[in-house]
């Protein structure tokens, strides 16, 4: 994909603008390597996400320790809901996006440009301090694309883990296979991917980015001993129809086994789109289609109180993690079922 977006400042010196990792030259181009759109940006010109540049020849990042929010947030409301549950996370964020959802319901940071002439530049020590000084247990990179804190989450990754904090990632996925295998090198254990449906949602909605890849991404993730949690947000009018949910089902079981956890979230008008809430039905009937298939593990996300936002032994169908909203319940013994004793996958 080519950059189009223009540079209008000098940003010589400025603290959060870094010479970016991931890029290769192309004549007086660069291309970026750090997500699928491999961006080719001509000399002054920004990539697609709006955060990175060509500058005199080489790609620069914008948006180091540029952050747009910080605060402790539980894990369940990424939604983890097998990975550190019960606990919370230092969660930060930056501005842009590699995708232009119609719907996205962050859209005040990620379609946001990036303005380095005013950023703030906050430490990955600083990050790590507050998530220990307000009792977390871990760092979560989120709310806007984190691929785009790509540089910084390495350092952020390598400092928690050296405190004993765990580190994720919400993502669209989206990454080129090098910048998901440097930040799982960093200390990167947790993953969660929003799918956005099928060929013709991307095709149509995601400014034609490859519906494969997210797939390709949570698959490797999860052979590097990653956890991985998908979330499909079903969105009315782009892939609620159920034969791409059940499509999406079946991709699910391919390339990520049963014991994957898989949401399927109530979509709410955000941004530029007005279409109603998703019908509480539809999702239920997503959840009953997929468990009919032979997922071990399938939620509804959004609607609290809801029967399908806890987990149900597969072995003898008693609830052990109770939930509602965010208030967590655990039913285990050991890692297992303490009425049947089955194994019940929950990170680490």
């Amino acid at each position: 994909m080519e950059g189009r977006q223009r540079l209008t400042i000098d940003l010589t010196g400025r603290p959060t603008v870094r010479k970016a990792l991931l890029w290769s030259t192309e004549g007086e181009n660069v291309r970026c390597g750090v997500c699928e759109r491999k961006c080719v940006i001509a000399p002054g010109m920004l990539g697609f996400c709006g955060t990175r540049a060509n500058i005199n020849g080489s790609l620069y990042t914008l948006v180091y320790g540029d952050l747009s929010a910080m605060e402790s947030r539980p894990i369940e409301i990424k939604p983890f809901y097998h990975y550190y549950p019960g606990t919370s996370a230092m969660t930060i964020s930056t501005w842009g996006c590699n995708f232009k959802c119609p719907w996205c319901q962050n859209f005040h940071l990620s379609m946001a440009k990036p303005r380095p002439e005013k950023a703030w530049y906050t430490s990955p020590e600083h990050v790590v301090r507050q998530a220990i000084l307000s009792g977390d247990k871990g760092v979560c990179v989120s709310f806007n694309e984190p691929t785009l804190l790509f540089e910084y989450s390495l350092e952020l990754f390598k400092r928690a883990r050296r405190e004993g904090l765990y580190s994720c990632i919400v993502s669209n996925g989206y990454m080129s296979v090098d910048a998901l295998k440097m930040m799982i090198e960093s200390g990167l254990t947790g993953l969660k991917i929003d799918v956005k449906g099928g060929e013709n949602s991307y095709r149509r909605f995601i400014q034609g980015a490859d519906h494969e890849i997210p797939w390709r991404n949570a698959s490797i993730a999860l052979k590097y001993g990653v956890h991985v949690e998908i979330v499909y947000l079903v969105v009315p009018g782009v892939n609620d129809d159920m034969e791409t949910i059940e499509r999406a089902i079946g991709k699910h079981l391919e390339v990520l086994g049963p014991d994957t956890p898989l949401h399927f979230t109530r979509y709410f008008p955000a941004y530029k789109y007005t279409e109603p809430p998703t019908p509480v039905e539809k999702l239920e009937q997503a959840v009953e289609k997929a468990y009919e298939k032979g997922l071990n593990y399938v939620y509804i996300g959004n609607v609290p109180g809801h029967r399908y936002e806890s987990t149900y032994c597969p072995g003898c169908g008693r609830k052990v993690i109770a939930r509602h909203g965010l208030r967590v319940k655990m039913r285990l013994r050991n890692g297992r079922c303490s009425s049947c004793g089955h194994r019940i996958p929950i990170f680490p």
